[in-house]
């Protein structure tokens, strides 16, 4: 049996020291922009994710998201705010889990950095572990990672082109594209105590698979990113963070969401970095979640080390990104000072899986 409540839905907490927003500045633009809100908003900010600053504005008639980049050096074309607002208001109509879009602003006076505003989805976010109030039963835990499953699909098979979103990426050598710029990405962020990685960048580049797929892709779909029916914790009703999607390669981004699945069989290593409650009983190991994935697309692949490596590269590649910035003090938040250690691990999976194949 399903059990949740009101005390379950997700919620922001403080805003961090340093990262407080300018509402005196912020608020009669956003009153100009948006209609129906009054006063001053109470501001809480959502701890989850290391990228971008995600914060609550909580006016007396409603609640909306505002999303920002982080202070500090960002690798070129990340942390676009403009673009991730256009596109999700393009996907909208074609994609139900996309929120509405409400307003978007390049002027960095008003805030320190180009940010736009949403929709304010409430629900369960299943971060590390369900909400504590949250009980769900092994089958319900498989209905849920199915339901997650075919929304990832679901996009996967959204036809871009009739609905007018060809434009939001170049599509075709996409594979190559990846490989050479994560690979660029990691060496720009390379920090002493880290390895070079080349060994992995180099296979990755020398065994690109023939048969590319190009469809939109979000490339950060996790159940971190997802929100849940209250009322039934199975059913996905949002997906968040569009900072990354583009036209791409859906194997590819299949491999990005199994770099961050942790599931009960794994090393204490692993086990330390989980940040989604893919450990339940009920849920799909990754082998079981490619299973149903290529039955459910039609997809044939007769191995998926290539697309496993290249998902666990990426995420080194992020996580070394996170890390060069608390290496050079750009940040001091705390929770990324021993992230170098954890790029090591990831590369020591690449090469696992390498020499597996071989």
């Amino acid at each position: 049996m399903t059990q949740s409540n009101a005390n379950s839905i997700d919620k922001a907490g403080q805003v961090r020291q340093g990262e407080e927003l300018d509402l005196a500045r912020l608020n009669p633009w956003l009153q100009s922009q948006i209609p129906g809100i009054s006063g001053a908003p109470k501001v809480t900010q959502y701890s989850g994710g290391a990228s971008n600053w995600t914060y609550c504005l909580a006016y007396p008639e409603r609640e909306l998201i505002l999303r920002r980049a982080p202070a500090g050096t960002k690798a070129k074309g990340a942390h676009d705010m403009g673009r991730e607002y256009r596109l999700q208001a393009a996907l909208k109509p074609v994609y139900q889990y996309v929120p509405d879009m409400l307003a978007h602003s390049e002027d960095e006076d008003l805030i320190g950095a180009e940010f736009y505003v949403m929709e304010k989805f409430t629900g369960l976010i299943p971060r590390k572990n369900l909400p504590r109030d949250t009980v769900i039963t092994p089958e319900q835990t498989r209905q849920l990672c199915l339901n997650a499953l075919d929304s990832l699909i679901c996009l996967h098979q959204v036809d871009h082109k009739a609905a007018g979103l060809d434009h939001l990426g170049k599509g075709a050598g996409y594979t190559q594209r990846q490989i050479e710029g994560w690979t660029a990405r990691y060496q720009k962020a390379k920090t002493w105590n880290v390895p070079s990685g080349k060994s992995v960048s180099s296979w990755l580049a020398n065994n690109i698979p023939e048969k590319e797929h190009i469809c939109i892709t979000h490339n950060d779909f996790r159940f971190d990113n997802l929100v849940l029916d209250i009322d039934d914790p199975t059913k996905i009703i949002g997906v968040l963070d569009w900072e990354l999607a583009t036209l791409g390669d859906p194997l590819m981004d299949l491999g990005n969401s199994l770099a961050y699945w942790v599931e009960e069989g794994d090393d204490f290593l692993a086990k330390s970095t989980r940040r989604q409650p893919t450990h339940l009983p009920g849920m799909l190991t990754r082998q079981e979640v490619i299973d149903y994935y290529l039955e459910k697309t039609g997809f044939e692949v007769d191995d998926f080390t290539f697309y496993e490596v290249y998902g666990l590269y990426r995420l080194a590649a992020i996580a070394q990104q996170i890390y060069y910035r608390y290496h050079h003090k750009q940040t001091d938040n705390p929770a990324f000072k021993n992230i170098w250690f954890f790029v090591h691990y990831l590369l020591w999976r690449c090469r696992k899986a390498i020499k597996r194949k071989r």
